[in-house]
């Protein structure tokens, strides 16, 4: 595996972020929201949504898991607690929604646990690769299908820590 060319840079990623931060406070309002961020590869966006948003919100993580190297998989998800979720507006925050298998599955978790509204926030969306119905409100980028890291999104644990977003040829 050989890191490709920068297809995101970080002055990209930079430049969005308060874009859809702004969008989610024009959507939102004052209501209590609840940020849901699906862990390890949402961190890097997760952490930088929440400090663009400017009045404070909750913040939850879960370990979903639906890659094996890099093949989809089944979706293991730990879900948080009914308390922290039930009757309350959440933001399920993604590193990349790929078949849309993992964000399906967030969204009707969050629902049964009482969640009065449930949408998804990613930094990445590849249409492209749709296997499922859903509908990411709050996009970044779509990037096309290929095998990306960087910036949160890993291969086998590796290129978290890039502050851009490549391609793993």
């Amino acid at each position: 595996m050989t890191l490709g060319d920068i297809l995101i840079s970080e002055a990209e990623i930079a430049q969005v972020i308060p874009e859809i931060a702004a969008e989610i406070v024009e959507d939102y309002g004052d209501a209590r929201l609840v940020l849901v961020g699906v862990m390890d590869g949402a961190v890097c966006f997760l952490a930088d949504l929440m400090r663009a948003l400017p009045r404070s919100v909750e913040m939850i993580t879960v370990r979903a898991q639906s890659y094996e190297g890099r093949e989809a998989g089944n979706v293991v998800i730990d879900l948080p607690p009914r308390e922290r979720i039930e009757g309350r507006h959440v933001l399920i925050v993604e590193d990349i929604v790929d078949t849309g298998a993992t964000a399906e599955m967030m969204v009707e978790e969050m629902a049964k646990l009482g969640a009065e509204s449930v949408e998804i926030c990613a930094l990445l969306d590849k249409p492209s690769r749709r296997t499922r119905e859903v509908d990411v409100v709050y996009a970044g980028f779509d990037v096309p299908d290929m095998f990306v890291v960087g910036y949160g999104l890993d291969y086998d644990g590796l290129y978290r820590n890039l502050r851009d977003v490549r391609e793993l040829a």
